[in-house]
């Protein structure tokens, strides 16, 4: 065969769930209600610490010390307000001491936590999703979330954001006690779709889950919402777009 053929349209479309389907900004305004000039400081670090303890659980040990994605996002928020007040404390000794500041007294303050969690059991989805989740159904392909979340968040994000008669499949990676980037979390799609990772499409909007889905051997869109560049270890996605009606390029 003509080694320039166009891969055959795929069968099935898995999504990434938090920052694809899920907006998570909601998080950072709450975040900056919550902690007034500190919100994006604390969303950031909460991020980062959140998919830097994925990794740690998944590859530490034999996954001995995993935890539920819940937990891991909850210990990631406290230590971001942690490390946030260290700052807010510095600026403190330089005068500017503000009695009100929930971050001057060094106790995580249960109730922001709380309140900041919850917020992830009911983001707003993407306007674009239910159109293009519903010409997919037309199309006649499986659709489903893939996930590192847990069951109980997932099911809160799909029922509030009223997905759930559009997915066919809602994966959480907590079947395996493995996160993305594991192998063992992206074969979960190959298992409910029944299809190997070539006739799947997977799409996210994380640069190094649409590396590591590539290499997997999904064909990939990576929704690249913010303009950002992607990651430079030599492999680039199937398809890049800036929102989700891009994957209908698949069935062009």
């Amino acid at each position: 065969a003509c080694m320039n053929q166009p891969q055959a349209a795929p069968r099935a479309v898995l999504f990434d769930a938090y920052g694809t389907l899920f907006d998570v900004y909601s998080v950072a305004q709450l975040a900056e209600q919550l902690f007034p000039g500190h919100g994006t400081a604390i969303s950031v670090v909460w991020r980062d610490k959140q998919i830097e303890y994925t990794r740690l659980v998944t590859t530490s040990n034999h996954g001995a010390h995993y935890r539920p994605f819940s937990e891991l996002t909850r210990a990631a928020l406290a230590y971001a307000i942690k490390k946030i007040a260290v700052s807010a404390h510095s600026a403190m000794a330089n005068g500017q001491f503000n009695e009100s500041n929930p971050l001057q007294n060094h106790v995580v303050d249960t109730t922001r936590v709380d309140a900041l969690m919850g917020q992830y059991n009911q983001l707003t989805a993407y306007p674009e999703n239910r159109e293009v989740l519903l010409a997919l159904k037309n199309l006649g392909v499986q659709t489903g979330i893939l996930s590192n979340g847990d069951p109980a968040m997932l099911q809160a994000a799909v029922a509030s954001s009223g997905l759930a008669d559009v997915l066919d499949h809602v994966i959480s990676v907590h079947s395996v006690r493995k996160f993305k980037t594991h192998p063992d979390a992206y074969a979960l799609g190959e298992a409910a779709c029944g299809l190997p990772a070539a006739k799947i499409a997977f799409v996210s909007s994380n640069s190094w889950d649409a590396l590591a889905a590539t290499w997997f051997g999904y064909q990939t869109l990576w929704v690249n919402r913010q303009n950002m560049p992607f990651e430079e270890l030599g492999t680039q996605p199937v398809k890049t777009g800036t929102s989700l009606r891009d994957v209908l390029a698949f069935f062009d």
